[in-house]
């Protein structure tokens, strides 16, 4: 089964990039490569609390995360060398789909006054990063049961050369960027 998200971007997408840019081969049309999901606690000493976070982020995103560990001792944030202190995920292929569209149609509007992503927050190689405050967004997760609210930095990493090529991809995908007010420049 086709993650109806990639449909839109072979159907819809494709088409209308190609229209825009003017490639001259059709792999060189921008696509999703993946997304990178992270989550920090600090240096949280309960260890239950780690877990809970980790939990949370395999229930939103359907794949077991990779611990990350402290490389180094800094006693001034209480930190010992091999303590776990984060977890991140990178999706690909149909889970990525899937978890792009989930964010997109359903947990962004959730978000209390909203009103759309930043649009400036791609790094000049056509990947686009975004935080979500909090976990509860996603339906996913039942708010009564949350320990601890966290955020969470999420990394959309496309094939595209320019900031431009990739903020069209991804508002044709439905990105929800936020409106410019009259009186803003870019």
């Amino acid at each position: 089964m086709t993650p109806t998200m990639k449909t839109k971007y072979r159907e819809q997408v494709v088409p209308e990039l190609q229209k825009k840019f003017n490639y001259a081969n059709p792999m060189l049309i921008p696509k999703l490569s993946k997304i990178a999901i992270n989550v920090s606690v600090g240096t949280q000493h309960d260890r239950d609390a780690l877990n809970a976070v980790l939990e949370d982020l395999a229930k939103v995103t359907g794949q077991r995360s990779m611990r990350i560990k402290a490389y180094r001792s800094v006693s001034n944030f209480k930190l010992r060398e091999g303590m776990d202190l984060a977890g991140k995920i990178t999706l690909r292929g149909a889970r990525m789909y899937e978890f792009l569209d989930r964010l997109i149609n359903i947990a962004l509007p959730r978000v209390r006054d909203f009103r759309g992503v930043p649009a400036h927050s791609f790094d000049g190689r056509g990947n686009y990063s975004l935080g979500v405050k909090e976990q509860t967004i996603f339906p996913e997760i039942n708010p009564d049961k949350v320990r601890k609210v966290h955020g969470m930095d999420v990394t959309i990493v496309t094939t595209a050369k320019t900031n431009p090529e990739a903020f069209e991809l991804l508002r044709l995908l439905g990105m929800p960027f936020e409106q410019k007010s009259k009186g803003e420049e870019v």
